[in-house]
């Protein structure tokens, strides 16, 4: 998917378009690709490149080819939702998968989209279309219905009354129908998407909590149509209740100054022998 580029009219939009012109498409850049996409003159191109790459956002090859720097990738990790989130719900991730041997994903939601932060995949499973990073609209897939579900009501009023794409026979556009399956999801904590990406996966996904309450991501099993969402909710809720843990408890004031002292509880849903993810009562 390509990043929408920011306005140029400003000196920080043009840098930003600059970097909008890369996208998994287009990984490597050449001067002239970067200047067409990104709108801009060749020599206002070429001096935001150079600043760029001086500070480390884009390397330049041998050849001049331009390509995202490590510097982009070392700011990237202080990111909440990226892999903050993944480092925090891997184990969890992982245990589903050894519980499984299914493909288990990790996606949080941007705008109408649901965006993979994270992946495992399983040897024999099915096929699937995602990958890290890849955006999928919100209605078709389950960790999207699971964040489309706990967002705000006009957001997802405003979602249902645009024209929704459907992938396969089976996928559900029909927002009378949508708004009954986004309420069965805040009531049974699951969302099950059922052929509607490819015809031959059914995804089981729950959402993933934030220290405040607030849904922050969801996670998912995705396995051979037909598969039974019954069977597999229990060990995705699991999954997805470690993960809402180990982000932290519920915010609260803190503690008075003439407040005894308690020691610090052990992290949520860890073992202290063996680093694994622990089950929940």
């Amino acid at each position: 998917m390509t990043l929408q580029a920011p306005a140029t009219t400003t000196a920080a939009g043009r840098l930003l378009s600059v970097l909008a012109a890369f996208d998994r498409a287009a990984p490597a850049l050449t001067l002239t690709e970067i200047s067409r996409r990104a709108g801009l003159s060749l020599p206002t191109a070429h001096r935001l490149l150079s600043e760029l790459t001086g500070w480390g956002a884009l390397e330049r090859d041998a050849d001049g080819v331009y390509h995202v720097g490590l510097r982009l990738f070392e700011l990237g990790t202080l990111a909440p939702r990226g892999p903050v989130l993944r480092e925090a719900a891997l184990p969890f991730l992982e245990d589903l998968y050894e519980a499984t041997r299914e493909n288990v994903q990790l996606a949080v939601r941007e705008d109408g989209d649901a965006v993979y932060v994270e992946r495992l995949a399983g040897r024999s499973s099915v096929g699937v279309r995602t990958r890290l990073g890849a955006h999928w609209p919100l209605h078709a897939t389950g960790v999207g219905l699971a964040l489309l579900a706990h967002a705000p009501a006009a957001f997802q009023e405003a979602y249902l009354a645009a024209e929704l794409t459907a992938f396969t026979p089976w996928t559900v556009t029909d927002p009378e129908r949508l708004r009954r399956m986004l309420a069965q999801v805040r009531t049974t904590g699951l969302a099950v998407s059922d052929r509607q990406v490819t015809e031959d996966a059914l995804s089981v996904a729950a959402p993933v909590r934030g220290p405040g309450g607030e849904v922050v991501a969801a996670l998912s099993v995705v396995v051979r149509a037909p598969g039974s969402a019954a069977a597999l909710g229990p060990a995705v809720r699991l999954a997805a209740r470690g993960v809402s843990r180990a982000l932290g408890p519920a915010r609260q004031d803190p503690p008075r100054a003439d407040a005894p002292r308690t020691a610090a509880p052990r992290a949520a849903g860890r073992s202290p022998a063996t680093g694994r993810a622990e089950p929940f009562a």
